[in-house]
């Protein structure tokens, strides 16, 4: 069993606790039928046997949650990430194992669930805040600040049949959070809505879990996820891969995400044209990014030395020839551009077979997939002799806790000095 809190006092129990809970799922299964055998066997009532199939979505899960802390799932889509939600929730029961929840518990798994579509958002208000445990009187003392989170205004007296997917996520929000539940369950729904609402949101969770709240929770936000959680589970195929502080798990998750990625991106560099031009007189071969070690890599980590080589193959003797690289952010943005000349390497003359190397002692680059252009130019008169445009591809994971957003990671010191 997972335990995160290695200093506690013996009466403080957790609010929640997972005992080897396992959930599968039984579904049935019928070999596709062509027309005419599907009409025959309506006709003569035969029917397919049909297979039934199990899919464990959680195996053999424990874990605890004290009071106050945030747990964070991650993990690829299909791993598991919902159906334990779910369990928490207790909108689903374990097959096996054992769930021990103490408190309140308000879940936002679904937008809208529990809404009644033909009930005004006003009488929606006071169905969903009653099963979640407030008494009328209680609703009534908060009804009003429902409605301003929700921003609502005059549409909290219409249908929320009418009302768009971000009108049920503020709704569905808005009552969950004023229920101050002892654990607030999350799914992705957070995704849903404008940047100025999710934002509000955002914060308020930050604001529930410096009261005191427990919260549970499910995003593909790593970088959201590091800040606001403790703890976090990571799931694969339903069993706990690894689980830890928010830091650590966020930094391996991640790294593994990068170096399957960066295969699938090997694999597709091996298998897919990229756009190439030049004269032809010379030729590159082949590109490689090699590690501190000399091992040939496409996932560094921040921080870490790279070398990019190129092979090339001059067909006839070529005088001052100029080695060029190019590397974009996946999102496009241009970040460098070095070249032999300019790194003050020139090169008379070469023929036949060679090598050139950009070596990088420290990699700046933040967590990211980057592409790169490789080429080769007459250095007199920048006619290209061979232009790969964006044809090869590397990966930065991240290291350890460094700074997630921007470029690259600057060297600096910070000082302080009191008045």
């Amino acid at each position: 069993m997972f335990v995160w809190a290695k200093m506690r006092a013996m009466s403080e129990q957790p609010v929640v606790r997972f005992e080897n809970v396992s959930k599968r799922f039984v579904f049935t299964s019928e070999k596709p039928q062509s027309f005419m055998e599907s009409a025959f066997s309506f006709v003569s009532r035969r029917r397919r046997a049909a297979r039934h199939q199990v899919l464990w979505a959680v195996r053999d899960v424990s874990f605890e949650v004290l009071p106050g802390r945030a747990l964070g799932i991650v993990g690829r889509n299909g791993s598991g990430k919902s159906t334990l939600l779910k369990l928490v929730a207790r909108i689903l029961r374990p097959n096996d194992g054992r769930i021990m929840i103490n408190g309140r518990t308000s879940a936002l798994l679904e937008l809208g669930a529990g809404f009644h579509p033909d009930l005004t958002g006003r009488e929606n208000i006071y169905l969903n805040a009653s099963v979640l445990g407030l008494s009328k009187e209680l609703i009534r003392e908060k009804f009003d600040d429902i409605v301003a989170f929700s921003e609502l205004g005059d549409y909290i007296d219409m249908p929320v049949k009418h009302y768009s997917s971000g009108m049920y996520m503020r709704l569905g929000f808005s009552v969950a959070i004023h229920v101050e539940p002892d654990i607030l369950i999350v799914d992705e729904i957070l995704a849903v809505g404008d940047q100025a609402f999710q934002t509000k949101c955002i914060d308020r969770i930050f604001e529930m879990k410096r009261q005191g709240t427990t919260i549970i929770m499910v995003s593909h936000n790593l970088s959201m996820m590091r800040k606001l959680c403790t703890d976090l589970i990571w799931l694969e195929n339903g069993v706990v891969r690894e689980a830890g502080s928010a830091g650590k798990i966020a930094g391996q998750y991640m790294a593994y995400s990068y170096e399957r990625e960066g295969r699938q991106l090997a694999n597709r560099d091996a298998t897919v044209s990229f756009s190439r031009a030049g004269t032809g007189e010379v030729e590159i071969t082949a590109v490689r990014f090699l590690n501190a070690s000399g091992k040939e890599t496409n996932t560094f980590k921040t921080g870490e030395a790279m070398t990019i080589e190129m092979d090339y193959l001059a067909h006839e003797p070529v005088a001052m020839p100029q080695f060029g690289l190019a590397i974009f952010r996946q999102d496009g943005v241009h970040l460098a551009g070095p070249n032999n000349r300019q790194g003050g390497l020139p090169v008379a003359e070469i023929e036949g077979k060679g090598t050139v190397r950009y070596a990088v002692e420290r990699l700046p680059l933040l967590p990211a997939g980057y592409m790169v252009t490789a080429a080769i130019h007459n250095g007199r008169t920048s006619r290209a002799y061979d232009y790969h445009d964006q044809a090869y591809s590397f990966r930065v994971v991240a290291s350890g806790d460094e700074e997630m957003h921007g470029l690259i990671e600057m060297p600096a010191t910070w000082t302080w000095d009191p008045a």
